[in-house]
This record gives structure tokens, C-alpha cells and sequence, in this order.
């Protein structure tokens, strides 16, 4: 039987001296797996690694950490000579975005988890790595543990993607699949996903779509070789999704999703986060609770999805680890990784531009000619409707009610429309709002069939 080697029996090749900046819930796990997997690294590697420091803010707070290897100077540790990689776990703009440049542009290797900053400032990251010869990698920048980021970029490299799409905010689908089981509204569900520890004591980046727009960047940049930021990326949050809504979307056969959707269609790019429908059928429709799962579309592989735990501290540090041993192995063997490219250069199609299918449920006075009215403004605005239902609520306006006198019924309409412009629907809404017998839009989803056509909506497509 082969042996493996041990990393001392490996220390005539020099070790690969790493550099760790932050140790917090991610960071404290690679610090764990870098002690506890030496061996197993090494000799994948063909040297060992060596943890040579461990920037932190607050030293007294890592008890696991050897004292003899925390440093509150994140930046002298970076610019040490012996340092061959640096690893950052801190997240945020700055000062990091300096604190990377720094470590690349000396031609340290660089593995990064961070997403914010990779959606701003990527394209002056890989062009400092280039210039130098160093890695860049950001496998745990999306996704988590899923090995996705790899495969968009070397698995797939000899394809066309056309279109990835997918479920990276495990925050929100724990809500929303949560107001889908239990008929909770948003609040209820979202105090539970806190209670879990699945949602943060300020919310606002997963919810309102901050952390996913910023994944939608990455993932959009490397799919279609374009430079795409955070800026560039619609975005939409899931506060204003209702009990309501998730019971329309089941009556339709669907679930409701917090989607990042990146497509490449008639020589433009677009990328968008925002919730929508999307048919039980589609396999996306079928992730719950705090994982993820994107589904990518090729020309020549087709359709393929990737799945598991988006976030944690052991999965993410999983994708470090992976990212680490390439750019060591690099540093060991000589060679560099696969380069960002974005020679393809496309626009970046505006939303109002994109195209999709919609969910509109509007509260109307329940008389002759309503629907008629309503239909008339669709048409106006090149809007096609693909079904109707009306719904009578038996209900009466205020004004009447207060007078004791019986007044008009109120009723729900429930659109769905073929495909259409964004700004086409927009316009067409805003056009609703002026018609008197409207008393409200209820709600309006996006209808998304990911590659699949949405038909006969209403009996389970």
C-alpha cells in the first residue's frame, strides 16, 4: 500500500508560507483545517503550508488561535516577504481592496470569500494579478461549499453559457420557504429564521438582495467573459412579498423564489435579483430551507444544476481550502490559474430591456366592463394577456358602507401575461393606477420558466 507522505517527511521542498486575514467564523475553521488536514494538504500540495500569521482586529477574542501568530497589523503581515498567499476572510470594501492590491502587485497569490468586493473591484484585482503573475481566486465568494465558480470557469470554458440562474441567498429562501410551509407572513418568518441563526441581527443585505446582486456580478462576469459589477445588477428585495402572494403562486403551480438570473441573449448581457414565481416542476422550485442551488444553461452541456449548503463555517472554509491548495500547488510546481477574462466586452442590458412573464393581481370594483377596461390598458402597452381570473370578494367601497347602503362589490383580478418588456409592465401598472374602478394593485410577481416553457399556468405546469 502507497503511504502519504507526511508534511515533515516534505519539508526538503519549502513550505508555502500563508498569510490569514480574519478569523472569525470562517476564518477559525481554516485555522482548524490547516492544524488538523497538514498532512493530507502537503501531500497534495508536494509542500507543506504554513500558517506564518493571522490578522485580527481583537487578538484577545481567538483563543483558539496561538497567541504567537495573531497580529492586529493586517498590513505588515501582508507585506512580509515570506509570505507566498494571502487568505482574507474579513469582507468589505476597505481596507481590504488595499490591503489585496498590495499582496497581488508583490505577486502573493491571493484567495478571497469576498463577494462585495470581488462585484465592485474585481476587474482591478485580476488586472493587478495578471501584472504580477499571481493567483486570484474566489471560489467561497459564492455559494459556499458548492464547487461552482471552478466549473463555470475551466469545466466550461470550451461552451457558450446562455443563461445561470439560481438560488445564493440561503437567508431568503429559508423565508420564503418558510411562508410557503406554514402560511406565515414575511415578519413571522423572518423572526424564525432569526431565532435559527439563519438571518443576521440586520438583515438588510440578504433581503433586501445586496448579497445576492453582488453574487449575480460574479457569476455574470465569469459566464460571459464581460465585466459586470454590483451596479450593474437589478435588484430586489423579498420585504414586500405577502402571504397572499406565495398562496397565488401555489394555485398556479408554482413556488416563489429569490432568483439571480444572468442571461446572454442577442449580443447584450443581464443580470437580475428579484423574487418570482417559477413552476413546481423546475428543479429549482424543490430547494429549501438555507440552501442553494444554481442551474446553469449551456449550448453544447445543456442544462446542469449545482446544489448544497451556501453558507457556514466548515462549507466555506471547504472552498478556501480548495482554492488554497491550487494556488499553493502553483507556487510549488510553478504555472498560474485560470485567468479572468472578459473579452467578450457585451453591454449590459438595462431592466426596463428584459424580458419575462408577469403576475399581476389587482383589487377592482366588481362591475360590467372592468375587465374590459383593465384588458384595454394592457393592449395599449403592447402587454399580452395569457390568462385571467377574477375573483369576487362580496365585499363593499367604505363611502357606501358608511352610508348604510348597499355599494359596489370588490373583486380581485389575477393576470398572467405573455412575455414582455419590464418597462412595458411597469407602464402598463402605473396606467392601472389611474383607472377608477382600480382600488389597488395587490401584488405583481415576475413569472420565471428558467429554460422551461411556463404553460397552462393554473393546473401545476
Amino acid at each position: 500500500m502507497t503511504q502519504t507522505r507526511s508534511a515533515a517527511e516534505l519539508d526538503h521542498r519549502r513550505a508555502v508560507n500563508v498569510a490569514l486575514l480574519g478569523a472569525g467564523v470562517v476564518g477559525s475553521q481554516v485555522v482548524r483545517l490547516l492544524t488538523e488536514q497538514a498532512d493530507e494538504l502537503a501531500a497534495r500540495i508536494g509542500a507543506p503550508l504554513h500558517l506564518v500569521g493571522v490578522a485580527v482586529r481583537r487578538p484577545q477574542r481567538h483563543p483558539d488561535v496561538p497567541a504567537d501568530l495573531l497580529t492586529t497589523d493586517a498590513a505588515e503581515l501582508v507585506s512580509r516577504d515570506e509570505v507566498d498567499v494571502v487568505v482574507e476572510l474579513v469582507g468589505g470594501i476597505e481596507p481590504v481592496r488595499g490591503l489585496l492590491l498590495t499582496a497581488l502587485k508583490n505577486g502573493k497569490s491571493v484567495v478571497s470569500a469576498n463577494k462585495a468586493l470581488l462585484a465592485e473591484d474585481g476587474a482591478a484585482l485580476a488586472a493587478a494579478a495578471d501584472e504580477s503573475g499571481a493567483d486570484l481566486y474566489y471560489e467561497a465568494s459564492v455559494a459556499g461549499a458548492i464547487p461552482l465558480l471552478r466549473p463555470i470557469q475551466q469545466s466550461l470554458a470550451g461552451d457558450r453559457i446562455v443563461r445561470v440562474a439560481g438560488i445564493v441567498n440561503g437567508t431568503t429562501n429559508f423565508i420564503l420557504s418558510a411562508m410557503a410551509s406554514s402560511g406565515a407572513n414575511y415578519t413571522e418568518a423572518l423572526e424564525e429564521a432569526g431565532r435559527l441563526g439563519y438571518a443576521e441581527a440586520d438583515p438588510t443585505a440578504d433581503v433586501d438582495g445586496y448579497d445576492a446582486a453582488s453574487k449575480a456580478a460574479i457569476l455574470a462576469s465569469l459566464a460571459f467573459h464581460t465585466r459586470v459589477t454590483a451596479d450593474d445588477v437589478y435588484r430586489e428585495g423579498i420585504r414586500d412579498v405577502t402571504a397572499a402572494d406565495i398562496a397565488a403562486a401555489k394555485a398556479l403551480g408554482c413556488t416563489v423564489k429569490l432568483l439571480a438570473i444572468c442571461e446572454q441573449t442577442d449580443g447584450s448581457v443581464s443580470a437580475r435579483v428579484h423574487p418570482a414565481m417559477i413552476p413546481r416542476s423546475h428543479p429549482l422550485a424543490s430547494v429549501s430551507g438555507a440552501y442553494n442551488a444554481v442551474f446553469i444553461e449551456a449550448a453544447a452541456a445543456g442544462q446542469l444544476m449545482f446544489y448544497g449548503q451556501g453558507a457556514g463555517g466548515p462549507q466555506t472554509a471547504s472552498a478556501v481550502l480548495g482554492d488554497l491548495v491550487a494556488a499553493a500547488r502553483n507556487r510549488v510546481i510553478g504555472g498560474r490559474g485560470p485567468r479572468d477574462t472578459a473579452h467578450a466586452a457585451l453591454p449590459v442590458l438595462a431592466m426596463g430591456d428584459t424580458h419575462t412573464r408577469y403576475h399581476v393581481a389587482l383589487d377592482v370594483t366588481d362591475r360590467a366592463g372592468v375587465l374590459a377596461q383593465v384588458a384595454g390598458v394592457f393592449a395599449e402597452h403592447g402587454v399580452s394577456i395569457a390568462t385571467v381570473r377574477q375573483e369576487g370578494r362580496g365585499g363593499t367601497s367604505g363611502s357606501d358602507a358608511d352610508d348604510g347602503a348597499p355599494g359596489p362589490k370588490d373583486a380581485t383580478l389575477v393576470i398572467v401575461t405573455h412575455s414582455a418588456s419590464d418597462a412595458a409592465l411597469a407602464a402598463t401598472v402605473e396606467a392601472l393606477t389611474g383607472l377608477d374602478a382600480v382600488r389597488g394593485v395587490a401584488g405583481v410577481l415576475r413569472v420565471e420558466g428558467l429554460g422551461r416553457p411556463v404553460t397552462e399556468l393554473g393546473g401545476g405546469s
